[in-house]
Order: structure tokens, then C-alpha cells, then sequence
């Protein structure tokens, strides 16, 4: 639904917009896989919880470590799954997906004719028509004015036409009938010629109107490459910085420093009764320096903020698989203490603490590519706040039996809209 109006009417087939969606969900999966995760835990725990096998699992001398000890390693194995699918299979999905709606954003919609209304979708033609039979495709009264020699303009006008496009959607085919070609030149004015034909073929140049794909190559973004790919741009970009940072500190010591080299003692001697020319070069010294100075230090900025930008993606390849064993430890305390199975407590309650894992992701993003925090901060926020929740929780689960209930959202329900049976049972 997204990309949906930069679909219409172009004439794509149901396997490119098949490829498209395609590759778009690759990382869609990505965080997917964490929230089932969480969502598997809580049903899994909450039905066990809910029929009583964990008291009975408790009574045997069986533990919720040792419980927990199996979706643990499971959540390990998924975990180093979505880190090869993210690392392998993710950036070459957004590549080609990127690849994809570039080249469907260069084709034009499918040629329309309307009767009366010259049309120019066709490079290098304007085409008029007074009457269509979109049954036949069938043209009436037919005016084509062709551009494609500028020294030469060609008029051509027929009683009859036939469009249709070639088999391989690269040429835009019109047989005329019974038409005149009127033939003059831009740079000689006495020159005319005038033809009259009963049947005449033009092939016209139709590759904006068919889909042509890009085959896999060229520059690629920083969600678009692998982990070591990743690196080593950090590695070359941290060489400039480095440079840029010498280039800096060499300036600001050199005109800022008061033990350095002055650079202002270039500057000719000249006669005290000149003062403002020694004023205005002294100026012209102090802007350059502060020009060099400043330049310096936006470059550094700049290459400083694309190593952010770099690492960013580096840490969140390793914490969004790492958050399946979080939520891990999340899940399996909530599922005991909520004691209930169903999908939409288990739901309910993963989509509330993916969303705050999903702000501490984005915030994370964000303040890493200002450069207000690390990258490893921004990314591995959200995982070590929840860790340290889901021990809290394990632990007090494991001492005490804690029931989470959800009947106080019960009395906010109007009693018109309650059943009988929820009535009589509060009674």
C-alpha cells in the first residue's frame, strides 16, 4: 500500500510486484522473529501456568531455570539464524528492492490517446487523433508531428491508424492508412516535399514505456552491505578522519597557539602612517585561518558522522538477533505470572514491550547519527535495560508466586455491554 501509487497504470506484471514485496519483507523478518519470539514465550509459559504444569513441575523439584533452559538455547539458535539471514540475506533483499523501484520509477504509465488532445508521452512525437475504438485500438483522423530530426519537420496526417506495440514492449508500432506526408526543412525555407501513400508503417522508440530491470550492482548504502563490508568502510574512513584530525590540530596550533609560528609576521612593514592597511591584512590573515580551521573540523564532523552512521547498522546485526534471547528472559516470568494462554494476552502484552524496545531502537538510531551517543549505546540500550528486567523478574518469579490479573480493566466496560455470565459471576 505504500508504493502503491508509484504502481498504478504502469502496465507491471503480478511477478515484479511479486519480487517487490518480496524483498521489501526481508526486513520486515528481521523484527518479526524477536517479537515471536516473545510471543511464543508468554503462550507457551501462560497455558502451562494456566493448567497448573508448573506448580506440578515446581512440586517434582523441577525449577524455572530448568524450565527456562530449553527455549534459552533454542532462542540462541534462532538468534544466530536471524544474525546469518541480517548479515547475508538482508542486504542484498534491500539492495535489489532499492534496484527494483528505481526502475520502476523511471517507466512511464502505459500510453493513453485521448480523441482531441495531442499527446507527447512518446519521445520526439506529438500525436493527435479524432477518434478511438479502444476495442480495436482502431484511430480516426490521424495528425503525428515528428521531432526526432530537429532540421527537419515532418507532418504526418492519415484517415485511418492501427497502435500496437512490438512483442519485446521496446517499439510503439502505428500503421496508417491513406494519409500525406508533409516533409520541410527548419534551415531552408524553399524546400518542401509531399507524400501521399495509401499504407505507412512508424516505428517509434517505446522503451519508457517497458520494464526494464537493473541487474545487481553499483553503489550500495550502508543497510545494503554485510558486517565486514561495514568495517571495512569504517576502517578507510577512520583513515581520512585521522588525517583530517592532524590536518586540524597542525592548523589550530599553527594560528592559535601563542608559542608557534606567527603566521601574521609575513605581513610587510609599512609606515605607521598607514594604519588600515595593516589592519586589513591582519583581517584577511584571521579569516583565512579561521576558514582553514572550520574546514578542518567539518570534515572531521563529517567523516565522524559517517562512521556512526556505519557502526549504527554494525551493532544492530548483532542486537536485534541478541533480543530473541532477551525476550526470552522476559517472557517466560510474564507467561507464569499473567497464567493465561491465549493469543491476545500474549499479543497485548509482546506489542507493548516491543514498542519500547522499538523506541530505545529508533532513539537509539537517531542520538548514534548525531553523534550524542555511541553507536553501542544506541543500539544495545533497549537489550541490556530489558536483560536486567528479565533477570528482576525471573528471580522474583522463581521466590514467590506472583499473578498478574487484568479484572480492573473489566470494571471500566459499561454493564450494558457485559454478558450474563460475567455479571452473575461478580455477583
Amino acid at each position: 500500500m505504500k508504493f502503491a501509487d508509484r504502481l498504478v497504470g504502469k502496465g507491471l506484471d503480478a511477478w515484479i510486484i511479486t519480487k517487490l514485496i518480496t524483498f521489501n519483507l526481508a526486513w520486515m523478518v528481521v523484527l518479526v522473529v524477536p517479537m515471536a519470539t516473545l510471543v511464543a514465550t508468554l503462550m507457551a509459559f501462560g497455558n502451562m501456568s494456566q493448567n497448573n504444569e508448573i506448580t506440578i513441575m515446581k512440586s517434582s523439584g523441577a525449577s524455572l531455570y530448568r524450565l527456562m533452559l530449553a527455549p534459552f538455547l533454542a532462542s540462541i539458535v534462532v538468534g544466530y539464524l536471524l544474525f546469518l539471514f541480517n548479515n547475508d540475506v538482508l542486504p542484498d533483499a534491500n539492495h535489489r528492492a532499492k534496484l527494483l523501484m528505481e526502475d520502476i520509477s523511471r517507466q512511464k504509465p502505459t500510453l493513453s490517446l485521448e480523441p482531441g488532445v495531442f499527446s507527447q508521452e512518446v519521445s520526439n512525437y506529438a500525436i493527435l487523433v479524432k477518434g478511438i475504438n479502444k476495442n480495436s485500438n482502431m484511430l480516426d483522423d490521424v495528425v503525428i508531428y515528428d521531432y526526432t530530426n530537429p532540421s527537419i519537420l515532418n507532418i504526418i496526417t492519415a484517415q485511418k491508424g492501427k497502435i500496437y506495440f512490438s512483442k519485446d514492449q521496446t517499439k510503439l508500432i502505428m500503421d496508417l492508412w491513406n494519409g500525406e506526408i508533409h516533409e520541410s526543412s527548419t534551415s531552408q525555407s524553399d524546400l518542401y516535399r509531399k507524400l501521399i501513400f495509401k499504407k505507412h508503417r512508424i516505428a517509434m522508440n517505446a522503451d519508457q514505456f517497458s520494464f526494464q530491470q537493473s541487474t545487481p550492482g553499483g553503489p550500495r548504502g550502508d543497510r545494503e552491505l554485510s558486517t565486514q563490508a561495514m568495517l571495512a568502510v569504517v576502517d578507510s574512513l577512520n583513515v581520512f578522519r585521522n588525517a583530517s584530525l592532524k590536518s586540524l590540530d597542525r592548523e589550530s596550533k599553527k594560528y592559535l597557539l601563542a608559542d608557534s609560528i606567527n603566521p601574521f609576521n609575513s605581513i610587510p612593514q609599512v609606515k605607521i602612517n598607514n594604519p588600515d592597511l595593516v589592519y586589513s591584512r591582519v583581517l584577511d590573515k584571521i579569516r583565512t585561518a579561521k576558514n582553514i580551521v572550520l574546514s578542518s573540523s567539518r570534515t572531521e564532523e563529517t567523516y565522524q558522522d559517517q562512521v556512526n552512521s556505519y557502526m549504527v547498522e554494525v551493532h544492530k546485526k548483532y542486537a536485534l538477533p541478541v533480543a530473541c534471547i532477551v525476550f526470552i528472559l522476559i517472557g517466560a516470568p510474564l507467561g507464569v505470572m499473567v497464567r493465561k494462554g491465549g493469543f491476545g494476552v500474549a499479543a497485548s502484552i509482546s506489542l507493548l514491550f516491543f514498542v519500547v524496545y522499538w523506541a530505545f531502537l529508533i532513539g537509539g538510531e537517531k542520538f548514534a547519527d548525531r553523534n550524542m551517543i555511541t553507536p553501542f549505546w544506541g543500539m544495545w540500550s533497549a537489550n541490556i535495560l530489558l536483560s536486567i528486567a528479565g533477570i528482576l523478574l525471573t528471580t522474583k518469579t522463581v521466590q514467590e508466586t506472583i499473578i498478574l490479573n487484568f479484572n480492573f480493566i473489566k470494571k471500566l466496560i459499561p454493564k450494558q455491554w457485559r454478558s450474563y455470565q460475567e455479571e452473575t459471576a461478580e455477583e
